[in-house]
């Protein structure tokens, strides 16, 4: 579903992806992490159209969106939300998630429609007539994902959704995901709550100063040195041998 081919990304003259390469197939659940300014979030906006690279290829269904802008990719089913959510704070929780249907419904009617399936959905169905600026954290995190939804994604990236959540908010939004997973769509997701993103991801790639440090499943990637190296430190490492 997704190809990403040598991928360069700089900044004046700092690397911030470094000849990054993967897939993603249909169906899969992909995890992403790292330290701080490893270069996810940077990784995110080169796939979704935000940046170009500088060198490389991004593929979506076959097809070449390297220089495609972010409304084109959405339309073709590639959407992703953000680390800081940004609801049209005067607009109520309805009319932000008719924004996203708009770009596939033909009519306000059907957008409107649309909308209401998405948030019942997400579980903010009783909360569509609120204004986007009176939820809490938890609730426009649901809502940016209600606005993905919207667009009809078939590869949907998470940047760090479980965030800022308390237990109780981490355990429904865990469910959140689960039920995006049952509803068929592929995911990429970028997460620091490790324990949430072994147990939901099928693989995971670890980045570390814009390098593609390692990859595989949950089990291995956590117990790989290079990781520990990135998260813990050397003096982990030396202890746990």
């Amino acid at each position: 579903m997704l190809s990403v081919h040598q991928v360069n990304k700089w900044f004046g003259g700092n690397p911030v992806l470094q000849e990054i390469s993967f897939a993603i197939e249909k169906g899969e659940v992909v995890g992403l992490i790292g330290p701080n300014g490893a270069g996810k979030t940077t990784l995110f906006n080169v796939v979704s159209g935000f940046y170009h690279p500088k060198t490389g290829v991004v593929r979506f269904k076959n097809r070449d969106i390297t220089r495609l802008n972010p409304e084109d990719i959405s339309r073709l089913g590639l959407c992703r939300t953000f680390q800081i959510t940004k609801p049209f704070g005067n607009l109520s929780v309805v009319r932000n998630v008719m924004i996203g249907a708009l770009s596939k419904q033909k009519s306000l009617t059907k957008a409107r429609k649309k909308a209401e399936e998405v948030l019942d959905f997400v579980g903010l169905g009783d909360k569509k007539h609120l204004l986007g600026k009176n939820l809490t954290i938890a609730d426009r995190k649901r809502l940016e994902i209600a606005r993905g939804l919207a667009t009809e994604p078939d590869l949907f990236l998470l940047d760090e959704v479980m965030a800022g959540l308390n237990p109780n908010e981490l355990k429904e939004m865990m469910k959140l995901i689960h039920n995006l997973i049952e509803a068929g769509i592929t995911l990429f997701i970028i997460e620091h709550v490790m324990a949430a993103i072994m147990k939901l991801s099928h693989r995971i790639i670890v980045l570390d100063y814009g390098k593609m440090i390692c990859t595989g499943n949950p089990g291995d990637v956590a117990c790989h040195p290079d990781v520990i190296r990135a998260y813990l430190g050397e003096e982990y490492l030396v202890a746990q041998n």
